[in-house]
């Protein structure tokens, strides 16, 4: 593993960086801005900041959770418009997308839901207005106006909503007012950025008042398709915002909350990485590799350059018409070249109701959130992301589509007894999803072409030709037959051998005709939320969760590959011949790749699960004085499980049966955590700071990863036996632990320090740091049982895991100054991220580590002018920071240590005018 190393460039330029307490949340003074604060300017009470994280109002600094709150104007200053934004502002917090942004993922503490799989829902929860997001990557849009964003470190298992195994993520939006106002943003930038934003809210008699946002985002894409003369990670989306706010009387508050969304842009490109991305995964560039397993075996091999010839798999790219431009190009030139007539095309649609009550009788308070939300995504690909037409997704209703119809209602009552002694709230909630997924992933028209290559380099490279049928000519076979009529290379089976790489030749432009997967989840909760103030300085907070979740599921196949049975009746009888085996059981695969087979068409599966769990938080806190919060907690957590919404974890290839399927293959159990944690914080009126320590431990920590060929999803448990090294060896069949020896699979623990100082009204620094240790356990096994751990993951145990750095530092500088006597203020905001080293790959895989790096972001501007009008420039990724999100295996390719990436944005930069009446 690479030495750890964190450059706090950040904290140089800025000398701060984000906060629990975050500038813009920060009491308001009367006070000249520009003098400092002392007991003649302001108020001397401490800054009051309300959130709602446990079901009710509270002060912040009371709150003995691990809790970020982002104000308004905190969002406005960094220009946040979806929760990737967030990354700038919150140290522990990493958002990030793949191949999909209805799959981005949200990380807390290391710890997030990973891979393109539906099936799997989000470690970090995501609630916008109070309602569930059925997956984080929906969020991954514009947001319009917000009121706050509230970011919950750790398990979230107590209270209402989705429970979550990692932390939560709480958006509020902007409520209607009773007088009447309005806005009007207007934004241009680099690569043609066009955003405008507007809004209005005004009374409507003297007990309703209504409000309309919208937002248009249209911009062109970071990557340059040579081929097809397009770009690709563009930005071209609306949304729309109704509400109305009903306040009968002082008691009772009704909002009404529509909204729509609308997404048509083309995403997600990636390029090849190039060796001198991770320069540390190889010892020399002359080191070829020793095997096709050599991606394991550093550091005893090399990471050869994609042109070098070491590597078998490039002269096979050049020889079906690869480009070799992004072969060598830079891994961060944007170029990238796709398949003539493939697309990234992709449309999504978000749209949804909801209606949340507030009833105060006096002495209790009930709360009532009902919600129906539908999201739609279709993703067209070119899923192998080279120019060989290998594998793709056409545009259409099928292209990698999923489709989530959310009905969610959540009843909230709480109040206090006991002369304000018990702060009690109990409540329950109710969820059912609808998912369905659809997919029309096909071979490609040059895959009869490249496949029986990969056989042919297995055998003797220098006889790979993929210009002939079955990747090898006339000469090669007189090779590999024999002379003079011998039995040849393999036996009397060589005539097998050669008609099954001719077959194989065969697959082009076969597959998947419309696969359709259904899963129906509905989940009951009950809980308890209790808050026993046992004096007046000391706390004591119990919360219970009871949680059942059902999930029913079902699926139905249609695919005209019948290449597949033909090669498995042709060669099936050499799979017992321990010699041939391996070659048989490769043409096998190759021809029946990811359960791609005709022998599915037509086929239907159905199953069932079903999960109680109970979740909880004991948490005491003490207040020595009146600023300070000192508490330490214990918390349960759980995430259920469900289905592998993809075919190819039906059975290896090689072995499926179609007579034999069990649809329970596809399942994966629930994951739980238990987490401890210390904290303190302290707050007064010209500076605070707070500290928590933490440990969480995972069992059934849910992973999903590429192999190369099909996604894995896995288990992931440790063993307290020493497993011998079995884990890590390339067997799938050893490394067995024993049920009563299973142990947590990851643990995540650290610590998070925040702080934030204001010598001025118009001046504020803040700092934060997070030290996250996110590592696996030393002897992992692949489920709760004891099975063994999937060969693709044995470079897992006791390594940290992807994208999680372990050190985190974040800052942020901001200064509005007076100008003049008119009102009109200065503004000068920039913040900071910079990250210590990290693999991107969830496999961990040399080659797929990503350097420490500091991204700075930066807007300046003139505001209030004639009370209305601002104008402000900006620049995002300041300095044009290079990395990646996700380092992968390139489809069918990776054997050969060969990845793509999935880029980052490189530096963004506009103005901004807005208006206000």
């Amino acid at each position: 593993m690479r030495t750890t190393t964190l450059s706090l460039r950040a904290l140089a330029i800025l000398g701060a960086g984000f906060t629990l307490l975050p500038q813009a949340a920060m009491a308001q003074s009367t006070a000249d801005d520009g003098d400092m604060i002392d007991n003649a300017d302001v108020d001397s009470t401490t800054p009051v900041i309300v959130v709602t994280a446990q079901g009710r109002e509270q002060n912040l600094a009371d709150v003995p959770v691990a809790i970020s709150a982002v104000s308004a104007e905190t969002l406005e200053n960094s220009g946040t418009s979806d929760i990737r934004e967030l990354n700038q502002v919150a140290p522990s917090l990493l958002v990030s997308s793949t191949g999909n942004e209805a799959n981005g993922s949200a990380r807390i503490r290391g710890i997030g839901t990973v891979g393109d799989n539906p099936g799997l829902e989000s470690s970090v929860a995501v609630f916008v207005d109070g309602v569930y997001r059925s997956r984080s990557g929906n969020a991954l849009s514009e947001l319009g106006p917000l009121d706050r964003i509230e970011i919950l470190r750790g398990p979230q298992g107590t209270l209402g909503g989705r429970n979550s195994s990692a932390g939560m993520i709480s958006i509020y939006t902007a409520k209607p007012e009773f007088d009447f106002g309005g806005y009007a943003n207007f934004t241009y930038g680099n690569y043609d950025a066009i955003r405008v934003e507007g809004g209005v809210t005004a009374p409507v008699g003297d007990t309703v008042a209504a409000r309309v946002d919208g937002v248009f985002f249209r911009r062109d894409g970071f990557y340059n398709d040579v081929i097809n003369d397009t770009d690709v990670n563009n930005r071209d989306r609306y949304l729309v915002r109704a509400q109305a706010l009903f306040e009968p009387t002082d008691s009772i508050s009704f909002r009404l909350v529509g909204d729509y969304s609308k997404k048509d842009e083309a995403c997600c490109a990636a390029t090849f990485v190039q060796p001198s991305f991770a320069p540390l995964a190889r010892l020399s560039d002359d080191l070829p590799p020793t095997s096709a397993d050599a991606k394991f075996d550093y550091p005893g091999t090399a990471t050869p350059a994609l042109t070098d010839p070491a590597n078998p798999i490039i002269p096979i790219l050049l020889g079906l018409g690869q480009n070799p431009a992004a072969l060598n190009q830079s891994t961060f030139n944007r170029n990238i070249y796709v398949t003539p007539g493939r697309s990234y095309a992709g449309s999504t649609e978000d749209y949804g109701i909801s209606g949340e009550l507030n009833w105060d009788f006096g002495n209790a308070t009930l709360t009532s959130i009902t919600a129906y939300r539908e999201y739609e995504n279709t993703q067209a690909s070119d899923t192998d992301y080279t120019q060989v037409d290998i594998l793709y997704r056409a545009p259409g209703d099928f292209a990698g589509a999923r489709e989530f119809k959310t009905f969610t209602q959540e009843l909230r009552l709480n109040g206090t007894v006991f002369n304000d002694r018990l702060d009690w709230l109990v409540g329950g909630y109710y969820a059912n999803e609808d998912l369905q997924t659809r997919d029309n992933l096909r071979f490609g028209t040059q895959y009869g072409a490249f496949a029986p290559c990969r056989v042919v380099n297995a055998v003797n490279p220098a006889l790979a030709n993929p210009l002939a049928t079955g990747c090898i000519g006339a000469g090669g076979r007189a090779v590999l037959q024999g002379a003079n009529g011998g039995a040849g290379a393999f036996g009397p089976a060589t005539p097998l051998i050669f008609a099954g790489l001719d077959r194989l030749s065969q697959i082009n432009d076969l597959g998947s005709t419309g696969d359709v997967y259904n899963q129906t989840s509905e989940n009951f909760a009950l809980f308890t939320h209790n808050i026993f103030h046992i004096t007046d300085t000391l706390d004591l907070t119990l919360g219970l969760r009871y949680t059942n979740e059902t999930k029913d599921f079902d699926a139905s196949f249609a695919n005209d590959n019948v290449i597949c049975p033909q090669n498995r009746a042709l060669l099936s009888s050499l799979l017992a011949v321990p010699s041939l085996a391996g070659l048989a059981g490769g043409i096998i695969s190759l021809s029946c790749q990811g359960n791609s087979t005709s022998e599915l068409d037509g086929v239907t599966l159905e199953d069932s699960r079903d999960e109680d769990e109970f979740t909880g938080t004991a948490i005491l806190s003490w207040k020595p004085v009146d600023d300070l919060l000192v508490y330490g907690s214990y918390s349960r957590g759980y995430k259920a499980g469900g289905y592998n919404l993809d075919r190819s974890a039906l059975a290896l290839p090689v072995a499926l049966n179609v007579n034999t399927i069990n649809p329970a293959a596809l399942q994966f159990e629930e994951e739980t955590v238990d987490a401890y944690e210390i904290g303190l914080k302290y707050q007064e009126r010209m500076w605070g700071a707070s500290l928590s320590l933490f440990r969480q431990e995972f069992s059934n920590f849910q992973l999903n990863t590429f192999n190369g060929s099909v996604f894995v999803v896995q288990n992931i448990n440790g063993c307290d036996t020493d497993l011998g090294g079995l884990d890590r060896d390339n067997s799938g069949t050893t490394g067995a632990c024993d049920a009563d020896n299973i142990a947590p699979g990851v643990v995540s623990q650290g610590f998070e320090f925040e702080a934030n100082l204001r010598p001025a009204n118009s001046l504020i620094f803040t700092v934060g740091l997070t030290r996250a240790d996110t590592e696996f356990a030393d002897n992992l096994v692949g489920s709760e049982d004891g099975t063994p751990l999937d060969p693709a993951l044995r470079l897992l145990p006791g390594d940290q895991m992807s994208n999680a750095p372990a050190w985190v530092a974040t800052s942020s500088l901001t200064w509005t100054p007076d100008i003049g006597t008119s009102g009109m203020k200065g503004l000068f905001y920039i913040n900071a991220r910079t990250t210590s080293d990290y693999n991107t790959g969830s496999d961990l895989l040399y080659g797929k580590e990503q350097d420490g790096y500091t991204l700075v972001n930066y807007r300046v501007g003139i505001t209030n002018i004639a009370d209305r009008f601002s104008v402000e420039g900006w620049v995002n990724n300041l300095f044009d920071q290079n990395y990646s999100q996700v380092a992968f295996n390139t489809p069918f390719v990776a054997e050969q240590q060969t990845y793509s990436a999935f880029l980052a944005e490189p530096r963004t930069y506009g103005v901004t005018l807005r208006a206000e009446f």
